[in-house]
């Protein structure tokens, strides 16, 4: 397992805070689990999210996109039980990550595209849950796989109204939870 350096955040481009905070609390020379596991408990859910796509690989991001993506997808089709595109989107990322063809890598693009122009404007005021998975679209040099599931995961919590703190902590928590048993040998 990784051991995460300052040279290793430094140059992922760890933002000043997060390095001086890390550096303080000691968490420099840490396996990249017990890393992340001192970030989730300290609630620092951000970094712990920012830094579990950058110690992940290719198939670990697609996973991690795609079960973030589910977590959210109930509360979009509640608000739009007619639109079938963050589902389409989901399950061609799935087909994608079982069978990594170049017809379904290009399928998976194409629709987690179509459904990203839908939900562009909303993007920007998503729920941190699907913030997980948004991160694992750019952190991975836009694989189709991943733009198909993060966009639809991104898209379904721009329109959640998540109106208790506490149910978007325990999301966070459940998609970071998910990742750290990826990352286990």
């Amino acid at each position: 397992m990784k051991t995460i350096t300052q040279k290793y955040l430094e140059s992922h481009n760890a933002c000043k805070s997060g390095m001086v905070w890390v550096t303080e609390n000691k968490l420099i020379g840490l396996s990249a689990i017990d890393f992340l596991n001192k970030l989730i408990e300290a609630d620092n859910l951000d970094w712990a999210n920012w830094l579990i796509v950058r110690v992940m690989n290719k198939k670990q991001k697609v996973q991690y996109a795609i079960f973030a993506a589910e977590q959210v997808i109930d509360i979009y089709e509640k608000k739009y039980p007619t639109d079938d595109r963050p589902r389409k989107a989901i399950e061609a990322a799935k087909e994608y990550l079982a069978h990594p063809s170049v017809k379904n890598k290009t399928a998976a693009y194409a629709a987690g595209y179509t459904y990203y122009s839908v939900a562009a404007d909303a993007a920007a005021a998503a729920a941190d849950a699907a913030y997980a998975a948004a991160t694992a679209t750019y952190a991975a040099a836009a694989y189709a796989a991943y733009a198909a599931a993060a966009y639809a995961a991104y898209a379904a919590a721009a329109y959640a109204a998540f109106a208790d703190a506490a149910v978007k902590t325990q999301m966070r928590l459940t998609i970071l939870n998910y990742g750290l048993t990826l990352l286990k040998p």
